[in-house]
Formats: C-alpha cells, structure tokens, sequence
C-alpha cells in the first residue's frame, strides 16, 4: 500500500466561517497518483472542523446560526473563566462545536478521483476566527 501526505493553508476572516476546501483536497488526490484507495483530511486544531456537506452558501449560513443557538459565543463555560478570557474572547463554543463536528473525514478514492456524491463538498470549519489554518491531506491506496 502506498501512501502520500500535503498540508495546505486555509486563511479564515471570520469567527464563525465555512470555507469549501474540495478543490484543494481533490489536487492533493490527483498529485498522489493513487487510483484506489482513502483520502483523509485532517484539521489539526482544537477550534476547527471539516465536513462533508453541500456547497450552498445560504446552507452554510444556517449551519453557522445553528451553531451559534445551539452552543453560543458568550456563555457560562468553565474553561473561559478558567483562563481569565474577556467577553469577547471567550473560545470555549468552538471547542465544543468541533467536538460535535469533528476534526476529520474520510473519503473513498476510485478511479484516482474521490468519491463524493453529487451534492457533496468538503469543508473547513472555522470555529474561533480569523486565522490561518492548515488542513492534512492523506490519501491511502494502490
């Protein structure tokens, strides 16, 4: 089994931000020549996600507001008070949004091209923006 390995940038300019990262992940793919086999894609930080989802900005806006109902920027958490954050800097919403989301996902790859469905994109969550972020592309196969 062969395997290949790049990490790209993904440069965020929001708190809360969904960015689609597909073509990026999709080059990395190509590049590796393996025709058959797994891609994972990898967010190496505590306060990011990756998903796979459709690529509908209005889509994206309504999982961002649900995230926002769902686990609030401001609110009572242990670890904000913990480390003495400012209101406005509080980031323990974005720890717990990407334990629900989740730092990766995996992908089939057939046919040296990945095997998402006709709707589906991948991507990158920023959870406590702006940042630079990188994002770690494995693809496994033969």
């Amino acid at each position: 089994m062969r395997h290949y390995k790049e990490e790209f940038p993904v440069r965020t300019g929001k708190r809360l931000e969904i960015i689609d990262i597909t073509d990026d992940v999709s080059r990395v793919v190509g590049e590796s020549g393996i025709k058959t086999g797994l891609v994972n894609i990898w967010v190496p930080h505590a306060t990011a996600a990756v998903a796979v989802n459709e690529h509908d900005p209005d889509l994206w806006v309504d999982v961002l507001s649900t995230f926002e109902r769902l686990v609030p920027v401001k609110g009572d958490y242990h670890h904000n008070a913990k480390y003495g954050w400012a209101p406005g800097e509080q980031n323990a919403h974005a720890h717990i949004l990407n334990c629900m989301v989740k730092p990766d996902v995996t992908i089939p790859v057939y046919g040296g091209r990945m095997q998402l469905g006709t709707w589906q994109s991948i991507l990158f969550i920023e959870l406590d923006g702006p940042r630079v972020r990188r994002v770690r592309v494995t693809v496994l196969g033969e």
